[in-house]
């Protein structure tokens, strides 16, 4: 069968193909995937059927029909994938921002009914057409950085009623655009405000009214946050025990704000990822990815310190050197990182938590497709996959961090389909 698109002349092509087949990079693999020099990329029917270079491409295969995208020497590298937002909301908290540049705490923000009940109360208003078309934009934005599948919690309904409205927010919003959206129940963010003081309560309707009706294919994850304020590790770790039970794969948000010990519990359940981990030691890191087999991503969010204007972030370079491997995201939310640019992400976790180029590029694409289970789908540029592809106007990987803050996205392609927008 000929070609249905062929991106070549690739100056850098950036495969994240030759580590293992098995599980996340970790170690020295998240620095020594495969580059190719002078490559292509060749596809049909939306997937990736031959990477490699320019020398071995088979010219027969490539008809008038074909799709050619002339990449003309610039980086070459798979579609971003953002494992880690809350893409359903209402309304926003700019207001807030403003206030906390004037001095205010965020514990004052909540006592006056600002904070995370705020965005609670909007995204109740909101009706179902308004959380779809917040979604929907919200979406295009990420596309436009090049992110080409995309984690979505919920966790600002906190009742059964809303949680639900936004998990059907998410689903229709990935069917009606074409990045691909996997969503994670995050009901348990905090207790909802009808059971302030009474955070077991609360999870204990979660998991008898909500959790059953889920469907675990439709919505493959349970996050809980475990942190003081939130819920406990003893809590956190019935309520994933009962989703497990269910058939669901389990999250957590831990060791944001403090040492509690959620992850080595959450990594203890066989959770697919930790997430945060500004507070997680390295001996903890080495423990988990021990314990593991080194399966478990630490998913790690460097634009919340930096927004919230806190010094701690995850020692990422120490994790790495234990073993554990590590994803980069930006933990999209309206409350401590209302930013899409995943490219700053990247270069905020190198000059913050210590991880090379090479390093931070495998974080946003193979091992965050590994954070979400979609390692056989995305993630990497190779034969079977799906054919989402990335055009950067850069002409080498080390660049990408180096221009900070800026998109470097050239052309999107999303399941063989070049992006007009």
């Amino acid at each position: 069968m000929p070609y249905s698109l062929l991106v070549r002349h690739c100056g850098q092509l950036l495969s994240l193909a030759g580590g293992p087949t098995s599980q996340p990079l970790a170690g020295a693999a998240m620095r020594q995937w495969q580059v190719i020099t002078d490559g292509y990329v060749a596809c049909e029917q939306g997937r990736i059927v031959a990477v490699g270079p320019m020398a071995e491409l088979d010219e027969g295969q490539v008809t008038p029909e074909t799709q050619i995208v002339e990449a003309q020497g610039r980086v070459v590298m798979p579609g971003l994938v953002e494992c880690h937002t809350h893409l359903v909301f209402g309304g926003n908290r700019a207001a807030e921002f403003q206030r906390k540049l004037q001095g205010e705490s965020y514990l004052d923000i909540l006592a006056s009914g600002g904070g995370i009940l705020s965005t609670v109360r909007a995204t109740r208003a909101a009706s179902d057409a308004q959380l779809l078309d917040n979604a929907l934009h919200h979406l295009a934005g990420f596309r436009r950085y090049g992110i080409t599948t995309l984690e979505a919690k919920t966790g600002y309904g906190l009742d059964a009623e809303t949680e639900l409205r936004l998990l059907q927010a998410a689903r229709l919003a990935g069917a009606q655009q074409p990045v691909r959206v996997i969503s994670t129940f995050l009901g348990a963010h905090v207790p909802g405000p009808e059971y302030g003081g009474r955070p077991a309560e609360y999870l204990e309707m979660l998991a008898a009214e909500v959790l059953p009706r889920l469907n675990p294919e439709e919505v493959p994850f349970v996050d809980i946050f475990c942190e003081q304020g939130a819920f406990s590790v003893a809590e956190s770790r019935r309520y994933l025990a009962q989703a497990q039970t269910l058939g669901f794969g389990l999250k957590i948000h831990a060791e944001q704000l403090h040492d509690l010990g959620g992850c080595e519990m959450a990594a203890e359940l066989g959770a697919i990822s930790v997430d945060h981990c500004d507070y997680l030691t390295p001996a903890a890191a080495a423990r988990i990815a021990a314990l593991t087999s080194g399966r478990t991503v630490a998913v790690l969010l460097p634009l919340v310190p930096l927004f919230l204007r806190q010094e701690q972030y995850a020692p990422g370079r120490a994790f790495i050197d234990v073993g554990l491997p590590v994803a980069i995201s930006t933990d999209f939310n309206p409350g401590s990182c209302p930013s899409k640019n995943l490219w700053l992400a990247l270069s905020v976790a190198c000059l913050k938590m210590g991880l090379t180029p090479y390093e931070a590029l495998a974080a946003v694409t193979l091992n965050a497709a590994w954070a979400i289970g979609q390692q056989h789908e995305c993630g990497s540029l190779e034969p079977g996959k799906r054919a989402d592809i990335l055009v950067l106007d850069v002409p080498t990987a080390e660049e990408i961090p180096y221009w900070l803050g800026e998109n470097p996205v050239r052309t999107v392609i999303i399941g063989g389909e070049v992006q007009t927008d």
